[in-house]
């Protein structure tokens, strides 16, 4: 066994004592954002993380985040429906954008609103149970530039052990833990409530709510309080 490979083998230790550290949370938000604080701390140049559950392009749940600046990025690839969280859940693979300045072409709303937000760089990590896609664990950066070998491989081991320690918080907590620190449920009933009543498909109805968050510079989830609330009509959603 060579000297590099006992020094990785005591990293990932090292790693897995810290996540595991933070079972000791008995809420699943609090236990989330433990794990965001872990991974910030942990890997060199990162300054911002978010634990995000996905089930699709429009399905997804911040299970906890390392700060407000992180919860806002994460929220508005929501709105946008595009980012690297977005592309490495639906690809399986890890995204690592250097410089969200050059992501014009990939993502057109989130290389400026991201920009805007104050983020240079973004690596997403799937979170992967048995080939089966559950979320991603996405780190932010506020200047550009790329991460270390080191680095990259320290988050991709936090992301392999978020994804273990996720399913068994999960299966101790029971449902009582599975709500995070922003919800989209009201997102969900605005646009079941807005495809039934323009009688529209709920793909369409999304992103019409989606279109609406953005020309107005909001949150997806704002809008859609909005709408349940009917304080937006709903010719201002049309077209």
């Amino acid at each position: 066994m060579t000297t590099g490979t006992v020094l990785d083998g005591r990293r990932r230790e090292s790693l897995a004592r810290m996540i595991a550290e933070c079972a000791v949370e008995p809420a699943r938000a609090d236990w989330a954002r433990a794990v965001c604080g872990v991974c910030v701390d942990a890997v060199t140049g990162v300054d911002g993380a978010a634990l995000t559950l996905r089930s699709g392009a429009r399905t997804q749940e911040v299970l906890g985040a390392s700060g407000p600046w992180a919860a806002v990025l994460e929220e508005l690839q929501y709105t946008l429906g595009e980012g690297p969280g977005v592309e490495a859940f639906a690809t399986g693979d890890p995204v690592l954008v250097a410089d969200v300045r050059t992501s014009q072409a990939r993502w057109p709303g989130f290389a400026g609103s991201g920009t805007t937000a104050g983020v240079g760089a973004v690596f997403a990590f799937p979170l992967r149970a048995g080939g089966i896609g559950v979320g991603t664990l996405d780190l932010y950066r506020r200047r550009p530039g790329g991460l270390s070998a080191d680095a990259l491989a320290d988050a991709a081991v936090l992301a392999d052990l978020t994804t273990i320690a996720l399913l068994q918080h999960t299966e101790r907590s029971g449902e009582n833990g599975l709500r995070g620190v922003i919800s989209y449920e009201d997102v969900n009933m605005a646009t079941g409530m807005l495809a039934a009543q323009l009688r529209i498909d709920l793909e369409d109805a999304s992103a019409r709510l989606r279109a609406h968050a953005f020309a107005t510079d909001r949150s997806v989830l704002d809008v859609a309080g909005d709408v349940l609330a009917r304080r937006i009509p709903l010719d201002r959603l049309t077209g």
